[in-house]
């Protein structure tokens, strides 16, 4: 089965096979317990991505359906013999559970093994990633959430810069930015407006009655 992370690539093996006898409920009653589930499902092997731009690659590869040359070598070093072999007679002997179906079709015409998906491996897969740390045991805490932040927002400016449905989503942004600019300064200078004319009606008031005042202590006086 394999897992594709932020982190690298990850194969497990599924065992117990006569006891799940492919029943996804019973795989989502035990998935929270690690004990249970690790007696399903055994770490194989663990490729880790060497680097950010490594890791963005084979997720742009992985996203689009490709098979990237990472993976490709990844395959073939840790799936059985059997897998290889079995290409050449025409036949697949081991059975691969991939959770992309894009990416599965094209493992399935690449290596030649049986491809697998649907609930069970969907199920396996969500195990999988509640408990990946667990397996992998060279990941401290914490690290595959920096992995996955920092991989979403490269992924993220990578599909904005090559959509060609999106390539002018900076100047709509741009417009949208100063239109709103345009609102504020006008809401401020209304409000500067309505402040200067009650502090001019204010003083005219207060120069009315300050005469006023005046007046009346000259009449008194007089």
């Amino acid at each position: 089965m394999l897992f594709e992370s932020a982190s690298g690539y990850a194969l497990f093996e599924r065992s117990q096979a006569e006891e799940i006898s492919d029943q996804a409920e019973q795989i989502q009653q035990q998935i929270l317990d690690f004990g249970k589930f690790k007696a399903m499902v055994q770490l194989v092997a663990f490729e880790p991505f060497k680097s950010a731009e490594e890791a963005l690659a084979n997720i742009n590869a992985v996203s689009e359906g490709m098979l990237h040359e990472t993976l490709a070598d990844f395959l073939d070093r840790n799936l059985p013999k059997a897998a290889s072999s079995s290409k050449k007679k025409g036949k697949a002997a081991v059975t691969l559970g991939v959770a992309e179906e894009k990416l599965a079709t094209t493992i399935q015409e690449s290596v030649g093994c049986n491809i697998r998906g649907g609930s069970l491996v969907q199920e396996l897969i969500r195990g999988v990633r509640v408990h990946f740390t667990k397996f992998i045991k060279q990941l401290k805490a914490g690290d595959i959430e920096k992995a996955q932040l920092g991989l979403s927002h490269a992924y993220s400016r990578c599909k904005v810069k090559f959509n060609v449905n999106r390539v002018d989503n900076h100047i709509i942004q741009s417009i949208s930015l100063l239109d709103q600019l345009d609102k504020d300064i006008n809401t401020f200078a209304m409000r500067v407006r309505y402040v200067s004319l009650s502090l001019s009606l204010s003083l005219s008031l207060s120069l009315v009655l300050v005469g006023w005042i005046a007046c009346s202590l000259r009449e008194r006086k007089s």
